[in-house]
């Protein structure tokens, strides 16, 4: 019987000691830092550059042929 009992009285008391509790959450704020991003352009740079002096070569490709032919 003292068996039975003490599992009443636990069953009892369990939900009273849940329902006295209390939570607290705390919301720390959000710190946001900034991204560095480093993009390497090395490639569209160097492609630019041939481009534009490509053409200045073949200007004076062009030139050497006519000053060379005319001589």
């Amino acid at each position: 019987m003292s068996k039975s009992v003490y599992l009443l009285v636990a069953v009892l008391i369990f939900p009273v000691l849940q329902s006295c509790t209390t939570h607290k959450v705390e919301v720390a704020p959000v710190e946001v830092k900034p991204i560095h991003i480093t993009i390497d352009v090395n490639v569209k740079v160097d492609k630019a550059l041939d481009d534009f002096f490509g053409d200045i070569d073949n200007a004076e490709k062009k030139i050497d042929k006519t000053s060379s032919g005319t001589q």
